[in-house]
């Protein structure tokens, strides 16, 4: 029986590993909407290619550009996902959010009164609108899975577990490209260079946030809203090898590892087919991997992000705060407008001005208020940050 499903985000790197495993299981899937922002002739190919009749534009400029050229293939074009389903009248068996960045947020709130099973892969949506999406997942008796490989490596060691039984849960990190190298000997560093994942193919952001350590504080934040776990049941191990994604220590003295080869090819493939039938992946376990097993704590001297654990994520302004800050830091690094040093120095510092404290301990009523924010700290970082120095500003008021 083939499976209807949404794809948001079908031009990125989750969306192409989608695809690729749509591909290799062909009839078994009807792919109903594909959404990008500015990636025009790939998302024109792709809904040729898996006869796609819906797709949604979300940059302004190239969907009142490009929405014609799909109209002689029969392709409606959208420019939001709430209009592109508002016709739907019977739930959609999957939905798979993996738009990168904040602007992944709103689209998935939009699905999920449409989707029978969400597999979130976009950490912003959930550090900074966890309690909108659980609300409405409980609204709409939607199931949750997330596909982040460590989130979903604990979700699935966790299956048939009493949660009260956790004593804690390691996260795993590959430590990125400077894993060894010190901070002040890398500090000028190329984006080029930082670019350089050890493990794994991923997009330009998650590269870099992988290379600075942010990206696995997010899922630290992410696992906890997800689990609704206390921070300190966290913990982040470095394994370069990749192989394990997240260990979890029970109080009984068992211990369970999750363990698979470095794509996202298999958290999707288990999210589309829950009972493991009849689906084309080839998978063989490489126990020689597991021969000399690496885990080390990462040390703050290298990492000096890991020092934001430290805070309380609960639901308020600080983690829309944060996750802004950093895409902001990051897509000027890309852009050679800062060092790689100054994405550490001014994220500390940046968060720690009264500017910004102040809305620490009040949070957001809806995801207007979010977006609200997120505009305002934009701003600010524009107003404060001479995009031509390559050097991190002491002066910044």
């Amino acid at each position: 029986m083939t499976k209807d499903l949404i794809l948001l985000g079908s031009t990125g790197s989750i969306g192409d590993t989608t695809l690729k495993i749509i591909n290799k299981n062909k009839n078994k899937y009807k792919i109903k909407l594909l959404t990008t922002n500015k990636q025009i002739k790939k998302i024109y190919q792709q809904a040729l290619k898996y006869n796609v009749k819906k797709i949604v534009i979300f940059d302004k400029n190239n969907y009142k550009k490009y929405s014609s050229r799909f109209k002689n293939k029969k392709i409606k074009v959208y420019f939001n996902v709430k209009e592109a389903l508002q016709d739907e009248r019977k739930k959609i068996n999957f939905g798979i959010s993996a738009i990168s960045g904040i602007d992944g947020m709103e689209p998935t709130l939009n699905i999920i009164k449409h989707v029978e099973n969400l597999g979130i892969a976009n950490k912003e949506s959930i550090i900074c609108g966890w309690k909108f999406i659980s609300k409405e997942l409980k609204k709409y008796n939607t199931k949750f899975i997330p596909l982040d490989s460590e989130h979903f490596s604990i979700w699935s060691l966790l299956q048939s577990e009493n949660k009260n039984n956790v004593k804690k849960i390691y996260l795993t990190a590959s430590g990125g490209p400077f894993l060894n190298k010190n901070l002040n000997v890398i500090k000028n560093i190329s984006p080029k260079e930082a670019l350089k994942h050890p493990n794994w193919k991923m997009g330009k952001k998650i590269s870099i946030d992988s290379a600075t350590m942010m990206n696995k504080i997010f899922e630290v934040i992410e696992a906890k809203k997800i689990f609704n776990l206390k921070i300190n049941h966290f913990e982040i191990l470095i394994h370069p090898k990749s192989y394990i994604h997240a260990i979890v220590d029970f109080k009984n003295g068992l211990t369970k590892f999750l363990a698979h080869n470095t794509t996202m090819e298999i958290p999707i493939v288990n999210f589309l087919n829950p009972k493991n039938d009849n689906f084309a992946y080839n998978n063989s376990f490489n126990y020689s991997i597991l021969n000399g097993l690496n885990f080390i704590k990462p040390k703050l001297k290298n990492f000096p992000l890991l020092k934001i654990i430290n805070n309380n994520f609960n639901n308020t302004y600080f983690e829309i705060i944060l996750v802004t800050i950093n895409d902001e830091l990051v897509n000027l690094y890309l852009k050679n407008s800062i060092s790689y040093f100054s994405i550490h120095k001014l994220l500390l510092l940046l968060l720690k001005k009264p500017y910004f404290t102040k809305f620490y301990n009040t949070s957001p009523k809806n995801i207007n208020e979010i977006k609200n924010m997120v505009d305002r700290v934009k701003k600010y970082i524009d107003r404060q940050i001479n995009i031509n120095d390559k050097i991190y500003k002491k002066n910044i008021k």
